[in-house]
């Protein structure tokens, strides 16, 4: 959240932009908040980002770096943290940690500030953010992006330059090599001669439209140039291609377009004396087309037993396969790659990388050969809708080995990217179906049961608690209260002074365990009363001497109950005990999700205490007082009072449309739910009274 506070500083009206050019955040959820459970966070979140957008224009000068963790990150999935897409985008950079160069890992929510990869990344691109005249943080925004680049996107294996020189002459007692293959393979060990190998390009041009090659240094040296003027024997004037090339885990790449590049006669590259070293280069012209292919990925509903996959029997260096139709953040699939090899010597490693053209969240795996090598392959923001581009996964690979990729629906990752980005939403569901549940017993009074999962989960509890109470305390006879009392007067003035002064969560959380207590006692006298009725039914068909006296023994257990018992009981009185109790489960259930969802206020308070006794803002201070007076009238309630009213028709009528409202303003607004529910119970409360 810290992130998020930094740019709200510019929302304030004192705060002058021009005192900050970068801002560098790390898992910040920037889109919106992960549970919007406060008023007061989603309008915080809507005022910072509404200013960001109105004033884009004197913000062009700040530059701003998003760091997300990726799938580790359980907390803050890696799609909030990207920055709103702005008219300055130019200045905005949003990365996932897997995707930063050096670094190639995901993160989870704290280790992102100790990574040691993404800390010397950071360390790095602010050295090199200092202008050396006024050692500062440079002020040119276009410098500031491109070192962000430089060291969060893209790394081409060398040391950052403003300006690097165009033109440069090889010199030096180097050996001149000239390749003419198409495909060509270079590796010494402990070698005291430097070597310039040039590659022709007249008499590649026609056949080719790329030029590839892989360096095993791993240094930041320049190595790779193109030759603009040439003699039989060396390069008079060349240009530096190296700040083409693009760093990987065990390995230096250059792809060459040729058609870009049309002033070139050839292409050179340095290999330095290697004494106690091994060099290793792989190059190779090639046309694109052959080394790409398409794998139209499975269906959603496959379910992982249907699969497309391809056999890459693979003559060169470079694959790209395209995974067709991937392009929305429910799909999730296994990549399954087996690599197999000719021959058994020794090669390097291979490197797969699944590649998001739309947003800079790659990942990159190393992989032995020849090896099984699995890949989850999974989104963290859908394709835009202005955006054709394909995902693809590249394959650095090694010639005569023969790969085959399968790819296959993952059931388990498709259900946690659901998970990942519509739990938040979880609780309208349950709660709108429990609501839906409520309507329907003050329609019938009658049980059609309550939101399965929940309501089994409660259910029981609530058998534990009746069973450890009964252990503990003599039930009572079922008898009605009066709805208002002077004693209840004061419970409800006292917690509301408690609401005012203090939290309103807290008082919400005592009237809570209050209803809850109250529920519980319920439970156990009808379930004692049911018992006694059980035994009164199997015992009806004895003689009437036999009957009377155990009506005696009766009376008299019961005597020892409960000295005001002289009856038996009456089952009408526990038929509507029964369903009175059945409609308070439903209540409590649902009052349990509105202290759930208003619980980190209540965590925040009790964390900020000693500081301050009154939690101020409140988010639910007004809601815990109007809950808090409907509460106290609802659990001394029964069925036979809501019966005879006259708005029990509209109060059975309501939740319907409530509930259907609550699904389409509570998913993104989740602290509206207890209005919705609030509403509902002020309808019952009134049939009560009415």
């Amino acid at each position: 959240m810290g992130g998020l506070v930094a740019r709200a500083l510019l929302t304030l009206k004192n705060f002058k932009p021009e005192l900050i050019n970068i801002l560098i955040t790390q898992a910040t959820p920037h889109v919106a908040p992960v549970m919007p459970l406060d008023k007061y966070l989603t309008d915080f979140y809507t005022a910072v980002n509404n200013h960001w957008i109105l004033k884009a224009q004197d913000l062009r000068n700040l530059t701003t770096l998003s760091v997300a963790g990726g799938f580790r990150d359980y907390q803050v999935r890696s799609g909030l943290a990207f920055l709103p897409r702005l008219s300055q985008h130019d200045s905005a950079l949003s990365v996932v940690s897997s995707a930063v160069p050096r670094a190639w890992a995901s993160t989870d929510h704290l280790s992102i500030v100790w990574c040691k990869e993404l800390i010397l990344a950071t360390i790095r691109a602010f050295f090199d953010l200092i202008d050396e005249n006024t050692r500062q943080i440079t002020e040119d925004p276009k410098k500031r992006m491109s070192v962000l680049n430089h060291h969060f996107v893209r790394h081409p294996a060398k040391i950052f330059e403003e300006n690097p020189e165009v033109f440069t002459e090889l010199t030096g007692a180097f050996i001149w090599i000239t390749v003419k293959a198409s495909k060509w393979t270079y590796s010494v060990y402990n070698d005291s001669d430097g070597k310039y190998f040039t590659f022709p390009l007249a008499s590649h041009r026609k056949s080719y439209s790329h030029f590839y090659c892989e360096n095993s240094m791993l240094d930041t040296s320049s190595w790779i140039y193109g030759c603009i003027n040439s003699s039989s024997s060396m390069c008079l004037e060349a240009t530096d291609l190296s700040w083409n090339a693009e760093l990987l885990p065990t390995t230096k790449v250059v792809i060459l377009k040729l058609q870009d590049y049309t002033s070139l006669s050839h292409i050179v590259i340095q290999v330095p004396p290697t004494v106690g070293n091994k060099y290793t280069l792989d190059c190779e012209f090639f046309k694109e087309d052959s080394r790409t292919v398409q794998l139209p990925v499975t269906h959603l509903f496959s379910f992982g037993l249907s699969s497309s996959k391809i056999l890459l029997n693979s003559t060169g260096l470079l694959y790209n396969v395209q995974l067709q139709h991937f392009n929305q953040i429910y799909q999730a699939f296994k990549i399954y790659i087996e690599s197999h090899c000719q021959s058994l010597k020794e090669r390097k490693p291979n490197v797969y990388r699944l590649h998001i053209p739309w947003s800079h969240e790659d990942s990159l795996i190393v992989a032995k050969v020849p090896s099984s090598t699995e890949i989850s392959a999974k989104l963290h923001i859908a394709q835009p809708q202005n955006d054709s581009r394909v995902p693809e996964l590249n394959i650095y690979s090694s010639s005569d080995c023969q790969y085959e990729v399968i790819l296959k629906t993952s059931l388990t990752q498709v259900l946690g990217q659901i998970i990942r980005f519509h739990a938040g939403a979880l609780p309208v569901y349950i709660v709108s179906n429990i609501l839906l549940t409520y309507g329907g017993q003050l329609s019938t009074l009658l049980s059609t049961g309550i939101a399965y999962w929940s309501g089994v989960v409660f259910s029981t509890s609530l058998r534990l608690f009746s069973s450890l109470w009964l252990t503990l305390m003599r039930p009572t006879v079922l008898q009605k209260e009066k709805l208002i009392t002077p004693r209840r007067l004061c419970g409800v003035l006292s917690l509301a002074l408690v609401s005012w002064t203090t939290c309103g969560a807290f008082a919400v959380f005592i009237i809570y365990l209050q209803y809850l207590f109250k529920v519980i006692k319920l439970h156990v006298n009808v379930r004692a009363e049911q018992n006694m009725l059980s035994g009164d039914s199997g015992h009806s068909k004895e003689t009437s001497q036999n009957s009377s006296i155990h009506t005696v023994k009766r009376q008299s257990s019961m005597d020892s109950i409960s000295e005001a018992t002289q009856s038996p009981p009456n089952s009408t009185t526990v038929d509507e005990a029964i369903n009175s109790l059945r409609m308070h489960v439903t209540i409590l259930n649902l009052f349990t999700w509105i202290v759930l969802l208003n619980l980190p206020s209540l965590i925040y308070w009790l964390k900020n205490l000693r500081y301050n006794v009154r939690l101020d803002p409140d988010p639910c201070r007004s809601t815990a007082i109007v809950i808090v007076c409907i509460l106290e009238i609802l659990m001394n309630s029964s069925t036979s009072e809501v019966k005879s009213s006259k708005l029990l028709k509209i109060a059975a009528k309501v939740p319907l449309p409530l509930s259907v409202a609550m699904l389409a303003f509570g998913r993104m607004h989740l602290y509206k739910v207890p209005h919705f529910v609030t509403f509902s119970l002020l309808l019952h409360v009134l049939c009560c009274i009415v």
